[in-house]
């Protein structure tokens, strides 16, 4: 019996295997989105190197001083681009700032889309170049697999194969990369990331530079989740919750604080939170609805719903 707390899959097996091999991953990650909402996937096509690459930058830029990092702060974004400062972001149903800075990198997309409401420009980072080219190969990269997995999901849901992939095409996906500081006081109640679930379709999450990631089991425990080296670590989001009528789990998490004799170290952190575009009607699947699993979910569209949450964690007035 494995220690694990969320299953393992190799996501080669479905996109180079065979027919068995493909069936039987789809089978795997959709129980276990069913089962937990989380599962942690091998072999997912993201270079390490990449990550590496990243992940450095980002300690880079987190490194600068306060005011020039809030130079990269955009006014009226919601945090949807560019720098958010230390305190700005609390869980839906917390009033207490999670004690993190972030910066988040949206859409790439061709010169006749750039620059509208829709896809504003990213933010440049003058001072670290890196953080601005390897932030660009590493959203592709995340675009990419996420991709898969979605057309996997699509397939156990009995849905057709590439039912999200126009969906997805120039979503509003976020590359996030998350500063939690050394904690330097008693912090009362507030922890690094309260309990939440996350808003998009599927969050890809790599390894964290320190532990405290934790999910909420069907039994009320709280459950460490500790990936493998070049493991990445993915969950369903609301919006693929709320489109199968809670067939599939958005599971709550939360980053806890460290012991006290380890607050010295910070935490790094990089997640992938996979959106489609923002008139994707989230009206739930007719398959997901039955007299024993009766509609949960008034019909929304992806935008609508991203501001709805946006507003419910401060991000957004």
């Amino acid at each position: 019996m494995s220690n694990r707390t969320i299953p393992v899959v190799d996501l080669s097996k479905f996109v180079k295997g065979s027919e068995q091999d493909r069936a039987d991953f789809i089978k795997s990650i959709g129980e276990a989105f069913h089962n937990v909402g989380f599962v942690g996937v091998v072999n997912h096509g993201i270079a390490k190197d990449l990550v590496n690459g990243f992940y450095s930058s980002s300690k880079e830029f987190f490194s600068l001083p306060v005011d020039l990092k809030r130079s990269y702060e955009v006014k009226n974004m919601a945090g949807q681009r560019g720098y958010t400062s230390f305190g700005r972001e609390h869980a839906k149903q917390s009033k207490v700032a999670d004690l993190k800075e972030f910066f988040q990198l949206g859409q790439y997309v061709d010169v006749a889309k750039a620059n509208s409401e829709e896809y504003p420009d990213n933010v440049s980072v003058a001072e670290v170049p890196s953080f601005n080219t390897h932030g660009k190969e590493l959203y592709k990269a995340f675009e990419s697999t996420g991709g898969h997995l979605l057309r996997a999901i699509a397939l156990y849901l009995g849905l057709e194969e590439n039912y999200f992939t126009e969906k997805i095409e120039d979503g509003n996906s976020i590359l996030r990369t998350i500063h939690y500081p050394p904690i330097t006081e008693e912090p009362r109640t507030a922890i690094r990331a309260e309990q939440h679930e996350d808003i998009n379709l599927i969050t890809l999450l790599v390894g964290a530079s320190a532990g405290g990631l934790q999910l909420l089991n069907n039994d009320g425990e709280w459950l460490d989740i500790t990936p493998e080296e070049d493991e990445i670590v993915i969950n369903v989001g609301d919006m693929l919750q709320r489109l199968t009528n809670n067939y599939l789990k958005s599971t709550t998490h939360r980053v806890i604080n460290p012991p006290k004799e380890e607050w010295h170290r910070p935490r790094l952190s990089i997640p992938f939170f996979l959106h489609p575009k923002s008139e994707m009607d989230l009206t739930c699947l007719g398959d997901c609805v039955s007299e024993n699993r009766p509609l949960q979910y008034e019909p929304i569209t992806a935008g609508a719903y991203l501001n709805e949450r946006l507003r419910e964690i401060g991000l957004k007035k």
